[in-house]
């Protein structure tokens, strides 16, 4: 077995907990359908979704004072063209191709082609394997960004969703039944109204965009440099970061170990604290720099649009979760949801620590004049948006 065969059943064996995991579930949902005991029927997904979409986008409409595109509409996918379409949320200059052909071989568990790829281009599979395993490692309900005017959901998940919550509580099925349809729908709701809410964020959408097109080339370029090292240089970085050692046969793998605990995402904020958006500067270990001299010029080209990547997203992320549940605090089967499905209620649920959250909430608060009608109901003055959209290009042009 070569090493990039060992390199491609790696990254098959970080994503194994997510593989049983949906092994599990289509298990449990095929024993289900053949329980004759289990007669509760459920509303499809198309037919619950599409009833529900409509009133959705008027209430955004209505909320937030930006109007959703008429072109906006729902797609089903298979779980295989889910993790697919996964591969569209990583953001490249020049590895789009690259991308769509690992996450597509990592769907179909194709370590042939995965390890085609690492040959093909080492660096590119640095990068962004770390995205599949952020990705694919995470049963998700939707695609979770805006694309292509659609909201994407996962079928997999969504069509057993309510059978098996309900099939979990246990006989007699039909006292709980109408508990968990509601929940089922408070579920929908969320899931849906999140991915409109993201498709009316188009501005700062290009910004994180472009952000993590930056902050990707730049890791690209630290990838490269590392493969590029020759052998006593990698030896004394192993030994001096003291990382675990490795045969020597495994070139590659010494390698990848450096550029994953160098990568700035890890090795910076590993330094200098979680928070990049305190960062004025960047400091290195001398030793550390004298290996690799242009480290320390990398590592700089990386903290401005990884801060802005933070700004937008956090934005974005924070604007979405604000209005969410702003829009659903009073619905009965949003509390439905929470109640049976997560296990919780709205009071916990609101309190939920959230960055973003709460940066919408202090930049409502600072910019709105109506401070106690935003509680309740965002007037039609969108000024409190506008000043999102402000602060975050404050954040993005401001002098590091």
């Amino acid at each position: 077995m070569s090493e990039f065969d060992e390199f491609a059943e790696a990254l098959m064996g970080q994503l194994s907990v997510e593989i049983d995991e949906e092994k599990v579930i289509a298990e449990l949902a095929k024993k289900i359908k053949e329980d004759r005991n289990f007669t509760v029927k459920f509303d499809g997904i198309e037919s619950v979704s599409q009833n529900l979409f409509a009133d959705l986008v008027q209430r955004v409409n209505e909320y937030m004072g930006l109007e959703v595109s008429k072109e906006l509409s729902i797609e089903y996918l298979k779980l295989d063209e889910f993790k697919q379409l996964k591969g569209r949320k990583v953001f490249t200059e020049n590895g789009r191709e690259f991308v769509d052909k690992l996450f597509g071989a990592v769907a179909k568990n194709d370590l042939k082609t995965i390890s085609e790829l690492i040959k093909e281009d080492t660096a590119k599979f640095l990068v962004y394997s770390t995205y599949v395993k952020s990705y694919i490692s995470k049963i998700s309900t939707t695609y979770g960004d805006y694309l292509d005017s659609k909201i994407y959901l996962n079928r997999f998940i969504l069509d057993d969703y309510p059978r098996i919550i309900l099939y979990k509580q246990g006989s007699p099925y039909e006292s709980n039944a109408e508990s968990v349809k509601s929940g089922y729908f408070g579920a929908m709701k969320m899931t849906i109204l999140e991915e409109i809410i993201h498709s009316v964020q188009g501005n700062l959408h290009s910004l994180n965009t472009q952000a993590v097109m930056s902050v990707n080339t730049i890791n690209e370029e630290l990838a490269k440099t590392i493969l590029e090292l020759d052998d006593k240089t990698v030896t004394q970085l192993t030994e001096y970061l003291q990382l675990q050692l490795v045969p020597d046969e495994f070139q590659i793998a010494k390698k990848a170990n450096l550029f994953f605990m160098l990568n700035p995402d890890n090795f910076i904020t590993n330094v200098m604290g979680p928070d990049v958006m305190t960062y004025t500067h960047v400091e290195i270990d001398p030793k550390i720099s004298e290996l690799i001299p242009s480290l320390e010029e990398i590592y700089k080209k990386w903290l401005k649009p990884i801060q802005a990547q933070h700004a937008v997203f956090t934005t974005m992320e924070g604007m979405a979760e604000f209005v969410v549940q702003q829009i659903l605090k009073d619905d009965v089967d949003f509390q439905n949801y929470l109640t049976t499905f997560v296990g919780t209620n709205y009071s916990d649920y609101s309190v939920k620590k959230s960055t973003g959250k709460e940066f919408t909430q202090n930049i409502l608060k600072r910019y709105l004049d109506k401070i106690e009608g935003l509680v309740n109901k965002v007037s039609d003055d969108v000024s409190g948006i506008e000043d999102i959209l402000v602060v975050t290009d404050f954040l993005m042009k401001r002098d590091h």
